[in-house]
């Protein structure tokens, strides 16, 4: 199986724990290289956070997992990179 290195997730969180705290619990996880969070809409009692992770083997099952102890769910899986290397879209005429 294919070793997943990147995944952008569109989650929905509590305000607590705040995204300092989300992004340490993801990045301690083992095949994790790095976290990236940012939220683009509050509501009164959540927030909308896109997740990117990247690292050399992410365990999925690991991310979610963490992402729902915290109080979180996943919305969409949005990107998922796979294989030896890292690569990003590339543009096409329809882009």
């Amino acid at each position: 199986m294919a070793k997943i290195r990147r995944l952008v997730l569109d989650t929905l969180k509590p305000h607590e724990p705040n995204i300092i705290d989300l992004a340490d619990a993801l990045g301690e996880i083992e095949g994790v290289a790095a976290v990236n969070i940012s939220i683009y809409e509050i509501d009164r009692k959540v927030e909308n956070a896109k997740v990117t992770i990247e690292g050399d083997d992410i365990s999925f099952d690991e991310v979610s997992a963490t992402i729902r102890d915290m109080g979180g769910t996943i919305h969409s899986v949005d990107e998922v990179v796979a294989g030896k290397l890292i690569i990003d879209d590339a543009e096409t005429l329809q882009d």
